[in-house]
């Protein structure tokens, strides 16, 4: 995978690139488990890992944990994007000594294409922190970096007190929904028309979507637009004004006027920064 961004501490890795339709073989990892966060459009994957072996669509959000020491091999039905983010086992073994458990009993699951909303919100940020002119913040990265450790201890290890979280939405309802917001996020798209999908009243689907992604659903629809509009101005010569109706946005100003309040700069500063680059 061509990294198109990458983050480097003692404790963490990060990189997000896109690889072509195929099979990839990753090798094991002995720096520590590896986390890969589905960016973008919807793909058919296949993995196998572990002894494991599983296919299904991934959508943007879904979350792969690969445990220490296990190699994997993907089979890609198409182009896929994924943030990969590394984790030194120094920050697992602190962890647990901080919670009295025995570090070497301690063994982080194997997962699928889950969907874990405190690890998404740390992958964005992530994401973020690589896309900011500025230089990375050691000391920002790394908090990050811990409150990952802990979280893969407390929700993702064999030292959890709960398997699977609680999720309303049954799993193949919401990739249902994720997928048709992905490749509908230039539509005006209704809550009646994503409740319909999920075959759920407009207010129980906005209750269990947001149990289930951690965002309300409006919310998501705009950062998924955002993003796209991102990709668009990074990746195209597109104006501007073409790059918000082909995200969702009713007109320029509506773009500019969401993406500052996201992320801090409107389209034309976004731009000139990846053009810099």
């Amino acid at each position: 995978m061509q990294p198109a961004m990458f983050l480097k501490t003692s404790v963490l890795t990060a990189r997000i690139g896109s690889d072509p339709a195929g099979v990839i073989d990753a090798p094991e990892s002995q720096f520590g488990p590896g986390i890969v966060v589905h960016v973008g459009q919807s793909t058919e994957i296949a993995c196998q890992r572990g002894g494991f072996m599983h296919r299904g669509l991934a959508v943007h959000g879904d979350v792969d944990i690969i445990p220490q020491g296990t190699a994997s091999r993907w089979e890609l039905m198409r182009e896929d994007t994924a943030l990969i983010i590394g984790l030194h086992e120094s920050l697992l073994r602190s962890a647990a000594e901080e919670r009295g458990v025995d570090p070497g009993r301690v063994e982080i699951l194997n997962r699928f294409q889950t969907r874990d909303p405190r690890i998404e919100h740390i992958a964005w940020a992530l994401k973020m922190d690589s896309w900011s002119s500025l230089p990375p913040s050691v000391l920002y990265i790394d908090s990050l970096a811990t409150a990952l450790a802990v979280h893969l201890l407390e929700r993702h290890s064999s030292a959890s007190p709960v398997r699977e979280g609680r999720v309303s939405l049954p799993g193949r309802k919401l990739r249902q929904v994720l997928c048709y917001i992905e490749d509908n996020v230039n539509r005006d798209l209704s809550l009646g028309e994503l409740a319909s999908l999920a075959g759920l009243g407009a207010s129980q689907f906005k209750k269990v979507f947001h149990e289930a992604v951690g965002f309300p659903v409006h919310r998501y629809v705009i950062e998924r637009r955002v993003e796209r509009a991102k990709t668009l101005l990074r990746d195209s010569r597109l104006p501007i004004a073409q790059i918000a109706a082909e995200a969702g946005f009713a007109h320029q100003s509506h773009l500019a006027r969401l993406m500052r309040r996201i992320t801090g700069v409107s389209p034309h500063e976004f731009r000139h920064e990846f053009q810099r680059k």
